[in-house]
């Protein structure tokens, strides 16, 4: 009846060795306020076989202003990522959607400050994109990437 007691361990063992990894976890932070925001979708390193969830968006407070630091785990850092958002200007004009830098793998980035281009405009969102190894081709025939994995975050902008 010893046995009993290691089989159980064993196969409780077994159980959570098989489940899948939980999903990747990107923090942003503004204002004094921290969220975590699970990927909206998430694909193999091809891009073909993805999982989508809509319900994992966050919403942050950020002032006119004001920058939003991003925490990315280990695994976004070590694959290429960039930082997609939108803004408007102080005379409340959307502005074109700007993008950082891309962080390159070889040089592991784990964290971003997003600054806007003046004091007074306003975040609207912002998209953290891991790409994977799928490339296109655009109708202007530049090479884009395709995002392996998105994060993204929706923006309070009540005064």
């Amino acid at each position: 009846m010893r046995r009993a007691p290691a089989i159980l361990a064993s196969t409780a063992l077994l159980l959570t060795a098989c489940s899948a990894p939980a999903p990747l976890e990107v923090t942003f932070y503004s204002s004094g306020k921290t969220i975590n925001v699970h990927p909206t979708q998430y694909c193999d390193i091809g891009s073909d076989d993805c999982a989508i969830d809509t319900k994992a968006a966050g919403v942050l407070r950020v002032p006119p202003g004001k920058p939003v630091q991003i925490s990315v785990p280990g695994e976004v850092a070590a694959s290429p990522w960039s930082v997609k958002f939108t803004y408007r200007n102080a005379k409340g004009e959307q502005q074109e959607p700007l993008r950082s830098k891309l962080f390159a793998g070889d040089n592991p980035q784990y964290a971003y400050t997003l600054t806007l281009p003046n004091k007074d405009d306003q975040l609207e969102s912002v998209e953290v994109q891991q790409y994977g190894k799928r490339v296109q081709v655009d109708e202007t025939g530049q090479i884009q990437f395709v995002a392996r994995g998105t994060w993204v975050v929706s923006i309070d902008d009540r005064k």
